[in-house]
């Protein structure tokens, strides 16, 4: 069961968009690691625009994220990669269907 989540977007710097496509496919063996993380999507809305959305069980899952690997390779590229910081919410999880459900 997952009862929180994050929702990352990005926008990626002019001529940067493949990078930014590749660190964020490179990040999920990091996020495969996390035993907090149930799932875990990056995603692309545009030719310049990425995203990443996650769920937790519970709030601790949640910050242990964030306060892992990715959210700092993330954070610490953010001036290379991004023309502008990452927008990160924080939301509940009103309902789901994983697999096994």
């Amino acid at each position: 069961m997952v009862t929180v989540g994050l929702h990352v977007r990005v926008e990626a710097r002019p001529g940067r968009e493949d990078e930014v496509a590749q660190f964020l496919e490179g990040a999920l063996e990091t996020v495969r690691q996390e035993p907090g993380t149930t799932a875990w999507f990056a995603i692309r809305y545009g030719p310049s625009t990425f995203g990443i959305f996650d769920v937790f069980p519970d709030d601790g899952g949640r910050q242990a994220h964030l306060e892992g690997a990715v959210a700092a390779a993330l954070l610490g590229r953010a001036a290379e990669l991004f023309s502008a910081d990452p927008v990160i919410e924080r939301l509940d999880v009103l309902a789901a269907k994983l697999p096994g459900d």
